[in-house]
């Protein structure tokens, strides 16, 4: 059986966005029965030089939309980066996600070979499309998801790696 493109682009990251959304919805009732301002959750960072939750979530959005967006060849939707509560965060993940699963199967088709070119501050990056998915974006969207869950990890909240995997927690089955 041959894997496809959307599958391991679109369906693996729409996963990951939505349970990255659940982990925020869980952080946010952390800081509600804790009677703390969840701002404060939202600016926590793991270290000093690494970015705050907030950040996390928003590049975890961009390498989603703007990793299919590429390879499919169109226009990535524009966000501003301004999200300050975690309901702006859930909405951003829910645009993302209706954005990457609108991308019909059919553009991602061919995508493997398709050469993507990535803008950074001091250079341009070049890959094949399947290098460019499986050594660029899925790493870094993974590594922005899995900091989101540590940082709220680390900040007390109660999540644990079935929220993380299924977004369901405790009593998540799977069907064959």
């Amino acid at each position: 059986m041959k894997i496809s493109v959307h599958a391991v682009s679109v369906d693996l990251l729409a996963n990951s966005l939505a349970n990255l959304s659940h982990l925020l919805e869980k952080g946010h009732a952390h800081a509600a029965a804790r009677k703390y301002d969840p701002a404060l959750l939202l600016a926590a960072r793991l270290t000093p030089d690494m970015f705050p939750l907030t950040r996390q979530v928003q590049i975890a959005s961009d390498m989603a939309k703007f990793g299919v967006s590429r390879l499919a060849g169109v226009e990535a939707p524009k966000f501003e980066d301004k999200e300050q509560t975690f309901e702006e965060l859930r909405t951003r993940i829910a645009r993302t996600v209706d954005f990457i699963k609108g991308v019909p199967a059919s553009a991602l088709e061919g995508s493997e070979d398709r050469i993507i070119k990535v803008p950074l501050r001091d250079r341009t990056l070049e890959f094949k499309g399947i290098d460019y998915l499986v050594r660029w974006v899925i790493p870094n969207a993974l590594f922005h998801v899995t900091t989101a869950y540590a940082i709220l990890r680390h900040a007390g909240v109660e999540v644990g790696k079935n929220d993380f995997l299924t977004g369901s927690g405790p009593g998540f089955s799977q069907s064959a």
